[in-house]
């Protein structure tokens, strides 16, 4: 766990990004929300879309920034230290809003749950907490949390969840090849593991209970809605009379969740809004990491 500390206070010390404006910053002015939830970044693994994940932080703001959980992979940094410099620039600018006035939350979820060690901690300016509610602008509550505690793997079985982390970062690889070889023939982005979780029958299952178990949680607790992430796969649906959402993931779906300015939720979904540039930056990075 010392690891764990010493990555806590390099957060909290850690400085900002430089300035500096360029044509893009012009071309695509920020998009302005109410509240923006993002999870599941998995900083500190190969599979990371932080060049992405840093153009989607660039180019919105908000009031307030829920982290809901599993931000940096603890599970992967104990396995295999790999931290490039885009996710430094990650965390730096998630700090910068801290500090220009943003409230950021950050949730810890299973791949970070070190962090649990510091609820109701501040770092930079970001708060940790167990879970969070909140109120949209119309009133409705939301019961924020990550979801692993709905994840019977994770609380019965602990050791599969790692056995099969790993097994999710070796499709993640295979489709970085894939889509590095989809990018030199000009064609767009597609996710391999998400495809196969669609096309099995268990997987559905599996993403079917969670959602039901989860608004079955919130309606006990009274709320109007629930806001989670955890299983990668965004949503914004009614269950029996509960709004479900899930925020989805920067490994796959490249996605965040939206309050706008009315109080309505949207799922944003970034990977259709990157400019050409930076999906060859991207393409780019992944084959550094590959070389």
């Amino acid at each position: 766990m010392q690891r764990d500390d010493a990555f806590l206070r390099a957060w909290r010390d850690m400085p900002g990004l430089a300035g500096g404006t360029t044509d893009d910053d012009i071309t695509r002015p920020p998009q302005h929300y109410r509240t923006l939830w993002i999870s599941d970044l998995h900083l500190g693994t190969p599979g990371c879309q932080a060049r992405a994940l840093l153009d989607f932080l660039k180019h919105t703001e908000c009031e307030t920034l829920f982290l809901v959980g599993d931000i940096i992979d603890g599970w992967q940094l104990r396995r295999h230290w790999y931290w490039p410099q885009a996710h430094n620039d990650v965390i730096q600018k998630l700090l910068r809003k801290a500090r220009k006035g943003t409230r950021v939350i950050f949730i810890p979820g299973n791949h970070d749950e070190f962090a649990r060690k510091y609820l109701q901690h501040n770092f930079g300016g970001i708060d940790v907490a167990e879970e969070w509610i909140h109120e949209t602008v119309d009133g409705r509550k939301l019961w924020i949390m990550h979801g692993d505690l709905f994840d019977g793997v994770i609380q019965c079985a602990k050791w599969l969840a790692h056995v099969g982390d790993s097994l999710y970062e070796f499709t993640l690889k295979l489709n970085r090849h894939l889509n590095s070889l989809r990018a030199r023939m000009g064609l767009p982005y597609w996710s391999l593991s998400k495809y196969l979780k669609l096309k099995v029958k268990r997987a559905v299952s599996y993403v079917g209970d969670f959602e039901s178990a989860v608004a079955r949680e919130a309606r006990r607790r009274g709320v109007q809605g629930v806001v989670c992430g955890h299983i990668h796969h965004a949503e914004l649906r009614d269950i029996d009379g509960i709004l479900y959402a899930n925020d989805g993931d920067w490994v796959e779906s490249l996605t965040a969740l939206a309050e706008h300015a009315d109080g309505s939720l949207e799922i944003l979904h970034w990977a259709g809004q990157l400019p050409a540039r930076s999906g060859l930056e991207a393409v780019a990075a992944r084959r550094a990491v590959q070389a």
